[in-house]
């Protein structure tokens, strides 16, 4: 049997396949567990430094959990009150490793089809969200009485603003390539069959940058999303202080004064 999750190494860049095609990429438990694994190999190599996710065929990205095997996500359905509050105090997720908030380096997401329901949630996983035009994105899930429980309901008011949001996930109305980008659910549209040599593309592009200071800011803008402006500064600055306290900041600086390409030692 094949994997359900395929990963491939491409020079820096770690590409997370969903590769269950037929169940339009649906998340069960054996594919939650793969992609947690997946993601936790990308937090911790430090060899890589940008990830793509996507998803196998033309249909869809994923549509969300596998609903006939809903019994093996998360706790599972008759989890004792016990094992569900260690669920919620320390669980990573039910499709995978959804709840971090520790990776650091860029995630990319190719939108190759649908990303409905939790598998919308995933591409919210995304800094950057490259859709094929033929993609429809929503939480297809409401109709089915079925939360959003892998970060939905924090990530999407981040991306599209909380108004926006509140009416995607309320109504669970689907909205086209096109509106996707003008509201900033998707940062580019590409022709159908695109979205991974155009993600794969730009994660290159990423790598030659210096990672260092990418990561502080990374991880400020997070970090500092939602709290005062005066914290969220002193996250700036504390943060900065790595990048700045780098050899690379010299090198960055003695490359631009003496007007030649810089040689990074990618020190974050």
């Amino acid at each position: 049997m094949s994997p359900k999750v395929l990963t491939e190494v491409i020079d820096r860049v770690f590409v997370i396949t969903l590769a269950r095609p037929e169940k339009r990429n649906c998340v069960d438990g054996e594919t939650a567990a793969l992609l947690t694994a997946a993601w936790k190999r990308f937090r911790d190599d430090e060899a890589l430094w940008v990830a793509v996710l996507t998803g196998s065929g033309e249909e869809a990205f994923c549509a969300g959990a596998d609903l006939t095997a809903i019994a093996e996500l998360g706790p599972g359905l008759d989890a004792s009150p016990s094992k569900m509050r260690q669920f919620i105090a320390h669980g990573e997720g039910y499709l995978g490793y959804t709840r971090q908030t520790d990776i650091y380096k860029p995630i990319l997401c190719a939108i190759n089809g649908h990303a409905l329901a939790g598998g919308l949630e995933l591409a919210c996983l995304g800094d950057i969200r490259i859709v094929e035009e033929h993609a429809e994105m929503g939480v297809a899930c409401r109709r089915f009485n079925v939360p959003l429980v892998d970060g939905g309901t924090q990530r999407l008011p981040r991306i599209v603003g909380m108004g926006r949001a509140m009416e995607l996930i309320l109504t669970g109305r689907f909205v086209k390539s096109d509106e996707a980008l003008r509201i900033g659910l998707a940062n580019e549209i590409v022709p159908r069959g695109a979205s991974r040599a155009r993600t794969i593309e730009l994660a290159q592009r990423l790598c030659e940058l210096p990672q260092g200071a990418m990561r502080s800011d990374k991880q400020a803008a997070l970090m500092g999303w939602g709290r005062p402006l005066e914290e969220g500064l002193r996250i700036e600055a504390e943060l900065g202080q790595y990048a700045i306290r780098s050899r690379d900041i010299i090198e960055g600086a003695l490359s631009f004064a003496q007007k030649r390409k810089p040689s990074f030692t990618q020190d974050d």
